[in-house]
């Protein structure tokens, strides 16, 4: 009897923790490429905003497996300043790196110190750094899902959950050339749906939200009153200053979803079920983290890219539910992939 208990003891634990989880999944990445590569290298992540989730999340990532290849890291933070990232770019070629990372901005922004990077032969690589993933002008690769995967998953996240009726404002940053793609195209999904209406493109940069939120909250309800009924974003930062102006102008009914980057301020309230946030498009940060790793040490053994493109995620509070407190990229084997291709077991 006492092993009868036991047995289905630890059965109800194996269902327990398969409710909790999703099952491993198939890794779709490289399997192959050149090991580490031996030597000294420093490399430099330049942030444009380290309080974009998605910028911190990727580093993060990124210095986890950088100290698995024994590289020496530095992260400079440009806080959002093109002064800043000026600088910030001048020193990282000052400091004799031998790899930078743009991380989040455009890597067009900054032609003279790109070429000056490359005469120095450092290597340049991207995160969000250009308006499509793979090889671009000036950088060995650039590490992003496609934008418009990112933006049709939020955009038609919206069309369902409204039943097609949805009053739908945008909220875009025309600083960037991915933010642009991404709300060209949620644009045009939301126009090709018959019974949707598109009311309104907001610009507002992403480092002026908390300043420009609440009374551009209180314009908008005022023109469309009703009419306005979700939200669509390129970034996760609108929303964590949304929440109070909504509530101050009596607007509990607007329901706001994120092409973003999958930040966890944003993953935190739709697990919570406290925001008027109901989804967000994430980036499997974890996995392009390892990936930027990846492709500096293909760029340092003059190897070619992989060429490998990671799929956007669809956050919900139903998928977190699944998920318990594991990253929302814990099924996919990244971190075994990368290190067998690295010889590192």
């Amino acid at each position: 009897m006492a092993i009868r208990k036991a047995l289905l003891l630890l059965l109800l634990l194996f269902v327990t923790q398969g409710q909790a989880a999703p099952a491993t999944q198939n890794w779709d990445g490289p399997r192959d490429g050149p090991a580490r590569q031996p030597g000294h290298y420093l490399v430099t992540f330049i942030a444009q905003d380290l309080r974009n989730g998605g910028i911190g999340g990727s580093y993060r990532a990124f210095a986890s497996a950088a100290r698995v290849l024994g590289w020496q890291i530095q992260m400079l933070d440009a806080q959002g300043s093109d002064v800043l990232l000026h600088k910030a770019f001048a020193s990282a070629i000052a400091s004799r790196s031998n790899g930078i990372i743009l991380g989040g901005f455009e890597a067009s922004e900054l032609a003279e110190e790109v070429a000056a990077a490359q005469r120095e032969h450092i290597v340049l690589l991207g995160w969000h750094a250009a308006s499509r993933p793979g090889v671009v002008p000036g950088l060995f690769f650039n590490v992003s899902t496609d934008p418009q995967e990112v933006a049709r998953r939020a955009a038609n996240h919206v069309i369902q959950q409204s039943a097609g009726k949805a009053g739908v404002v945008i909220f875009n940053d025309e600083r960037f050339d991915i933010a642009n793609s991404k709300t060209r195209y949620m644009q045009e999904l939301i126009e090709h749906c018959s019974g949707c209406k598109l009311l309104a493109v907001q610009n507002i940069p992403i480092n002026r939200a908390d300043q420009r939120m609440e009374a551009t909250v209180r314009q908008l309800n005022q023109r469309y009153g009703r009419q306005w009924t979700h939200t669509l974003a390129i970034n996760d930062v609108y929303f964590d200053e949304m929440n109070y102006p909504l509530l101050h102008a009596g607007r509990t009914d607007i329901r706001n979803v994120s092409a973003g980057d999958g930040s966890s301020k944003a993953i935190n309230r739709i697990r919570a079920g406290l925001s008027q946030q109901m989804a967000t498009v994430a980036e499997p940060l974890g996995v392009q983290g390892w990936q930027l790793a990846d492709e500096m040490n293909r760029a340092f053994a003059n190897a070619r890219p992989s060429g490998y493109v990671s799929k956007p995620i669809l956050i919900t509070r139903e998928l977190l539910q699944q998920l318990g407190q594991q990253e929302i990229d814990a099924a996919l084997p990244y971190q075994q992939a990368y290190r067998a291709i690295w010889q590192l077991h």
